[in-house]
C-alpha cells in the first residue's frame, strides 16, 4: 500500500495516507500536497529506474553507472517510506503495519544489494495508492457534494422590503429570505408566502417534487423548481437538517466497524508473526527474494480496507436516500433485527390534526362550511382552530366582525351570512342553539352554526401516513414478523390505527418509562428490536433498542440525539431500504474480508515456496495492489444501489 503523507503530524507522516482518508472523509490541502509530492518523487524514481535498466542493457560493461542510477532511484523514494515506517512504530495502527513491512523489505533489499527491488517496491506501492484513491467508491465526492450544498447565497429581505445577497452561513432564525425559481433554499424554514415545487432529492432522496405553500416547513438545500417563495428561517448552519447531515456523515465515517477493532487488537502480534515467518524462510532457504516477497505479501491492506471501504460506501448510499447513519456498526446490526417497536403519533401518523370529514346536518353548501370554518379558525390559537385555518387560502376567508373567543369552547363572529359559531357542543348550549346527536368519532370534532341554526360537524383526526400499511407489510416480508404499536394515545385510537396498518400487538397509554420497559422486555425475550419514533417520549426506547430510528422531518431534537439512524424525509418505506442496504453491506463485507484474507494468505504461501520467481518481492507487490483494488471495486459496487420511492 502507499506510504504516508505529511499533514497534521508536523515533521512526521501519518501512517498510511489512504487509511487516514477513509477514516476522515476529505483530504486536507496539506495531505493533497503531500500526495502530489509522493507521486512526483515516484515518477522521478521510475525514470531513473528505467534509465538504469536501459544503461545496463545498452552498456553491460558499465554496471557501476547503472547501479548508481538504481541507488538514486531507491534513495528518492526511501525517505517517505522510512519516515512512514518510523511513524508506524511510534503510533501503532493497522495501517502502520503495512508501512513498517514495506520499510523493512526495502531496507533488506538494500542490505542484500538488490537495488532494483529496493526502488521498485515503494514505487509500485505509491502508484497503487494513487489508483486506490481514484477508486475510493465516491465517498469523497458525496461528502464534497453535500459540503457544497451547505454553502450558498441567499436573498435576505430587509425590514424596509429590499433584498440583498448574503452568504447563507450568516442567516439566523427569524430572518426572511426570498427564493426564486432555480434557487437553492439557503436554510431550514417555514414558507410565509408563495407556492412552488421543490426538488428535495439532495436531502431526502425523494425523486418526486414536493409541492409547498404558505405554512409548510422546508429543508435547506432543496431546489425551487418554479414559483417564488418567502421563507422565514427556523434553523441555519450546523443546526439545519443539512448541517446535521454533514456532521453525522463525518462522525459515521470516523467510527470503526467491529471487524476493524478486532484486527487492531492483534495488530502487533500479526507483525511479529510475519517477521517470524520471513526469518524462518530465510534461514531455511537463504533466498533473499523469498524473504522479501513474504514481507510484501503479508501487508494486510486488502483486509484492513475491506470493512471501512464497505462502511463508507453504505453510509454514502444511505445519505443519498435520506438516511443518516451515526455509526457504521449499525449497518451490520440492522441486518439481524427480528422485531419492530413503533410509535404512533408523528411516526405512523403525520402528528398534526387534519380535517377528516364534514357531516352536514342542514341544507348548506359544503364549501361554504369549509371557508367559514377556516375563517373562524384563523381567529383562534387552539390546535383544532389552527388545523381548520389551513382549509382554504388566506384570500378566501370570509370577513369577520365582532369576533369573540370563548376559552376552551370555540369562536363566535358576525359575517355577511349572520352570526357564525364554531366549537364544542357546550358552546352551542350556551348560545341556545339546538344541537343534533354528537357523532361517534375517535378524535376532536367541532360543530358549526349559522344564524342560530346548527349546520355541520367537522371531524378531525391525526391522519395515517399513506405509506404506513405498505411499509409494515414490507418489514414483515423482510423477517420482522413481530410488530408492536407502542403509543401514549388512547386504547380505542391505537386499536383503530393498528387495524388499518395490520399490527396486532398493541400497548397504548404508555408513558416514556413504560415504553423503555417494553423495549427491554423485547430484548430479554431474545428479540433484536428495531425501535422507530420521533418524540421526546420515545427517546428512552430509541436508546434501548438494538437499533433506534428517528423520523427527522419533525422529530424532537432529543429523539434525534438518542437514535442510531435518522430518516430525514420521514417516509416509512425507507425502513425497508435501511434493512435491505444493511444486508447488502454485510454480504459485501463478508466477500471483502474473505477476498482480503484469502488473497494475502495465498500470496504468502506462494512467496514462501518460491513460486513467485526471481523477482518475488516485485511480483508480490503487484499482486498485493491488485487484491486491494479488487476489494475497493467490490465495495464501490454498493454505490450503484438505488431505491427510488414511487409517488
Amino acid at each position: 500500500m502507499s506510504v504516508a503523507t505529511d499533514h497534521s503530524h508536523g515533521s512526521h507522516g501519518h501512517a498510511h495516507h489512504h487509511g487516514h482518508m477513509l477514516s476522515a472523509g476529505l483530504l486536507t490541502a496539506n495531505e493533497k500536497q503531500a500526495a502530489a509530492v509522493q507521486l512526483t518523487l515516484a515518477m522521478i524514481a521510475l525514470s531513473l529506474l528505467a534509465l538504469g535498466i536501459g544503461w545496463l542493457w545498452l552498456a553491460p560493461d558499465e554496471e557501476g553507472v547503472s547501479q548508481l542510477l538504481l541507488a538514486a532511484a531507491s534513495l528518492i523514494v526511501a525517505v517517505p517510506v522510512v519516515r512512514s515506517g518510523w511513524h508506524g512504530l511510534r503510533h501503532p495502527s493497522l495501517h502502520g503495519i503495512t508501512d513498517q513491512l514495506i520499510a523493512l523489505a526495502m531496507l533488506a533489499a538494500w542490505a542484500t544489494g538488490d537495488l532494483l527491488t529496493a526502488a521498485l517496491l515503494p514505487i509500485i506501492m505509491i502508484f497503487g495508492h494513487v489508483l486506490e484513491e481514484r477508486s475510493v467508491i465516491g465517498s469523497k465526492e458525496a461528502m464534497e457534494a453535500l459540503a457544497r450544498l451547505t454553502r450558498s447565497h441567499a436573498r435576505l429581505i430587509t425590514p424596509d422590503g429590499r433584498t440583498r445577497e448574503v452568504d447563507n452561513v450568516s442567516l439566523k432564525p427569524g430572518d426572511l429570505v426570498e427564493v426564486r425559481a432555480g434557487d437553492r433554499i439557503p436554510a431550514d424554514g417555514r414558507v410565509r408566502e408563495g407556492q412552488a415545487s421543490l426538488d428535495t432529492a439532495p436531502i431526502t432522496g425523494e425523486s418526486v417534487p414536493l409541492e409547498v405553500s404558505a405554512g409548510m416547513d422546508v429543508f435547506g438545500g432543496a431546489i425551487n423548481l418554479d414559483g417564488r417563495l418567502e421563507i422565514e428561517v427556523t434553523r441555519a448552519g450546523e443546526d439545519s437538517t443539512l448541517g446535521k447531515v454533514i456532521a453525522l456523515m463525518q462522525r459515521a465515517e470516523s467510527s470503526k466497524p467491529p471487524i476493524t477493532r478486532l484486527l487492531e487488537r492483534y495488530a502487533q502480534q500479526y507483525l511479529a508473526f510475519v517477521l517470524t515467518i520471513a526469518a524462518i524462510a530465510w534461514f531455511l532457504t537463504y533466498n533473499d527474494q523469498i524473504m522479501l516477497a513474504i514481507l510484501v505479501a503479508a501487508c494486510p491492506c486488502a483486509l484492513v480496507l475491506s470493512a471501512p471501504a464497505t462502511a463508507i460506501a453504505g453510509i454514502a448510499v444511505a445519505a443519498r436516500h435520506g438516511i443518516l447513519i451515526r455509526s457504521s456498526a449499525f449497518l451490520v446490526e440492522l441486518a439481524d433485527l427480528t422485531s419492530l417497536v413503533i410509535d404512533k403519533t408523528g411516526t405512523l401518523t403525520f402528528g398534526r390534526l387534519r380535517l377528516k370529514d364534514i357531516r352536514l346536518t342542514a341544507n348548506t353548501d359544503r364549501e361554504i362550511v369549509r371557508a367559514l370554518a377556516a375563517s373562524l379558525g384563523a381567529a383562534s390559537s387552539h390546535p383544532v382552530s389552527r388545523a381548520l385555518a389551513s382549509l382554504v387560502a388566506h384570500d378566501a376567508y370570509h370577513p369577520l366582525t365582532s369576533v369573540r373567543e370563548f376559552q376552551g369552547l370555540g369562536v363566535v363572529a358576525s359575517t355577511a351570512m349572520g352570526e357564525v359559531a364554531l366549537g364544542r357542543p357546550q358552546l352551542f348550549e350556551r348560545l341556545s342553539v339546538v344541537v343534533p346527536p354528537v357523532p361517534v368519532h375517535d378524535g376532536p370534532l367541532a360543530g358549526m352554526s349559522i344564524g342560530g341554526n346548527f349546520v355541520a360537524w367537522l371531524l378531525l383526526s391525526d391522519t395515517i401516513k399513506p405509506e404506513a400499511a405498505a411499509a409494515m407489510t414490507e418489514l414483515r416480508a423482510l423477517g420482522l414478523h413481530r410488530q408492536l404499536l407502542l403509543t401514549g394515545d388512547r386504547q380505542s385510537v391505537a386499536h383503530t390505527l393498528a387495524r388499518e396498518i395490520g399490527i396486532t400487538d398493541i400497548a397504548a397509554e404508555a408513558l416514556p418509562a413504560d415504553k423503555l420497559k417494553r423495549v427491554l422486555s423485547e430484548t430479554k425475550s431474545g428479540f433484536k428490536p428495531l425501535v422507530v419514533g420521533d418524540g421526546i417520549n420515545d427517546s428512552l426506547a430509541l436508546k434501548a433498542g438494538a437499533v433506534g430510528i428517528a423520523l427527522g422531518a419533525g422529530g424532537a431534537d432529543i429523539a434525534l440525539a438518542s437514535s442510531d439512524i435518522i430518516l430525514i424525509g420521514s417516509d416509512l418505506r425507507r425502513l425497508g431500504t435501511c434493512i435491505r442496504l444493511s444486508r447488502l453491506c454485510r454480504r459485501t463485507l463478508k466477500t471483502n474480508v474473505i477476498t482480503g484474507l484469502g488473497w494475502t494468505v495465498a500470496i504468502v504461501v506462494l512467496a514462501g515456496f518460491g513460486f513467485l520467481g526471481a523477482a518475488g518481492a516485485v511480483v508480490a507487490a503487484l499482486l498485493h495492489n491488485f487484491s486491494t483494488l479488487l476489494v475497493l471495486a467490490n465495495a464501490g459496487r454498493l454505490m450503484r444501489y438505488d431505491e427510488p420511492l414511487a409517488a
